[in-house]
């Protein structure tokens, strides 16, 4: 492969996260819930989570915050995590991780649903659990009413 062929690749993953980034700037504001950011404490917020997804080779930050129009998903690793998700799956399963993820709904089942992705290490964390929960409450939305019905 040529370096040119290798740089072209690079752009076209680095592509890939900013738009699931982009995409869950969007969901947030769309569909997120007010409430999910009042959890946020004083003492948690600022604290910053890192998603990475090694079929990707790249990672995205996202920043607890307490007040929704203040969340931000940026492009790159982060630089002092408080926890790290990783997305261990092929790169075409990327993006139905974080859907089945973001459709569950914010309540103690939703959590549980969680664990066999977990068992299956599909999904592992590392680093501080209570924040990589906390973002995940944030970031579902199964409660909203377009999937009354559906989950």
């Amino acid at each position: 492969m040529t370096e040119l062929t290798l740089k072209a690749e690079e752009i076209i993953k680095e592509t890939k996260i900013l738009q699931i980034a982009k995409s869950a700037m969007m969901l947030i504001d769309l569909f997120g819930f007010e409430k999910s950011f009042k959890r946020i404490k004083p003492k948690m917020e600022g604290k910053q989570v890192e998603l990475y997804f090694p079929s990707l080779g790249g990672s995205l930050t996202m920043t607890l915050v307490s007040k929704k129009e203040d969340f931000q998903a940026s492009y790159g690793k982060a630089n002092n995590p408080a926890a790290t998700l990783i997305f261990n799956v092929m790169e075409e399963n990327v993006l139905k991780l974080i859907s089945d993820l973001l459709v569950l709904k914010d309540n103690i089942y939703g959590i549980l649903k969680i664990i066999p992705k977990l068992l299956t290490r599909k999904l592992k964390i590392k680093g501080s659990i209570k924040t990589a929960i906390l973002l995940g409450r944030i970031l579902m939305i199964g409660k909203h009413e377009m999937y009354k019905g559906q989950l």
